[in-house]
């Protein structure tokens, strides 16, 4: 029972020579500029050999929650990577009831959950891989949030200086994208001849 929303807004041209494919992240798709393939990868293959039933229950280990934390702390952990819909939260945390696993408290419109003894038990049988999970998730949020910071520093550099510059160094990027969607193999070349660019630029 996982969820089907994966992504964030920095995953795009890359996502897509990775080959992913479906609906991801909050946003809704992917459109970024950077790497790091195995690491999403991973998480992944993770996700889609675990249960979103344990996922919940180690949250709720943590603190009672309710069902709208749960969705927004597994999206804060992962910086927007993962977000699950309430559609599999919600019968998730009722499957988890059902099963004795965590008790839920209404408090009016919304109902607060607390794990049990049972709940606790199950949860320590499957331990391992709920701390890989959610290492995962976290080892992606911080990934996913340097490269925000990457990308706002790169988009005030390429906002600066004389306007046939930013024209040459936009037309160059969109230039190296290309040939990487056309040709992923290609990449060593490319970084190649970027390199070679930078160090002529760089000679007196």
């Amino acid at each position: 029972m996982l969820g089907r929303h994966f992504g964030s807004p920095f995953e795009g041209k890359w996502a897509a020579r990775q080959g992913w494919r479906g609906h991801f992240g909050p946003g809704g798709g992917h459109r970024g500029r950077h790497g790091g393939g195995g690491e999403f990868r991973q998480a992944r293959r993770m996700l889609a050999q675990g249960d979103m039933r344990l996922i919940a229950l180690a949250l709720i280990a943590e603190q009672p929650r309710h069902g709208y934390e749960i969705i927004k702390v597994l999206e804060d952990k992962t910086a927007g990577w993962y977000s699950p819909s309430p559609g599999i939260v919600y019968p998730t945390l009722t499957y988890l009831e059902e099963a004795g696993h965590v008790t839920g408290q209404a408090e009016g419109a919304k109902k607060l959950y607390s794990i049990t003894p049972e709940g606790r038990a199950h949860l320590d049988e499957n331990r391992d891989f709920v701390t890989a999970v959610l290492d995962r998730f976290a080892a992606i949020g911080e990934r996913l949030s340097h490269m925000r910071r990457r990308d706002e520093r790169d988009d005030q550099r390429s906002n600066s200086g004389p306007p046939l510059l930013r024209a040459a160094l936009d037309n160059l990027r969109e230039a190296a994208l290309k040939r990487l969607d056309d040709e992923p193999e290609a990449e060593p070349k490319v970084v190649e001849l970027l390199a070679r660019a930078a160090r002529d630029l760089k000679r007196p």
